[in-house]
């Protein structure tokens, strides 16, 4: 594992420049990540949502996937995000490693995953997470402790000896990007913002803000 202490000692003096900038987005916060995991940080990401009248709110999940189409993460669609995605479907993340002094803003529209996407995913889970999937009314109240373990136990027998298939009410959202910015802390809070923006189908602007 990586000691931490020096890879950000390194990052802040190295700093972030438009000439080490690859044309796509993706790229960076690609190789951001694999420098983060290498140093055992979390893959964490915090997504806001906001409902018809505007009204934000945000929470942290696992960044499942990330490439060219943009950033891939699975909830219940019956929960609060996945409620106001549908009213409202746009969402503003951000992955933040505190211990490397870097932060990265992602911006756009969202999305539904394909159903079979979806089913491809959810059959790689730990059975005890599928069967959480059935058992969870995410985001609704509920009586007490014993009402969810209930649950769970009702559908842990439900589907004894085979496999647990998705339910129809969990998937996976797609948060397409319009906009990227990179934050990388610098000694004295001198610190870089690079923004990308998506001008074309494939086709991004960079250019640098002031910390």
């Amino acid at each position: 594992m990586t000691d931490i202490a020096t890879l950000r000692g390194e990052l802040q003096q190295k700093g972030l420049y438009e000439a080490d900038a690859p044309p796509e987005p993706h790229e960076l916060l690609a190789a951001w990540r694999v420098q983060a995991e290498r140093a055992g940080l979390h893959r964490a990401m915090v997504v806001a949502t906001a409902d018809s009248f505007g009204k934000p709110s945000c929470r942290a999940v696992n960044l499942r996937r990330s490439d060219a189409s943009g950033l891939v993460f699975y909830t219940n669609y019956e929960s609060r995000k996945g409620r106001e995605l549908a009213e409202n479907p746009n969402a503003a993340c951000l992955l933040v490693w505190y211990e490397l002094s870097r932060q990265i803003r992602v911006e756009g529209g969202v999305s539904r995953l394909p159903q079979n996407e979806s089913d491809a995913y959810f059959a790689t889970r730990e059975r005890g997470a599928c069967l959480e999937a059935w058992a969870s009314r995410q985001s609704e109240p509920i009586t007490d402790r014993a009402w969810l373990e209930n649950r769970f136990k009702k559908y842990d027998e439900r589907f004894t000896g085979v496999a647990v298939p998705r339910p129809p009410h969990w998937g996976g959202y797609l948060v397409s990007p319009d906009t990227y910015e990179f934050w990388q802390g610098r000694p004295n809070r001198m610190h870089d913002r690079l923004l990308y923006e998506r001008v074309g189908v494939s086709e991004w602007k960079i250019s640098r803000l002031s910390p």
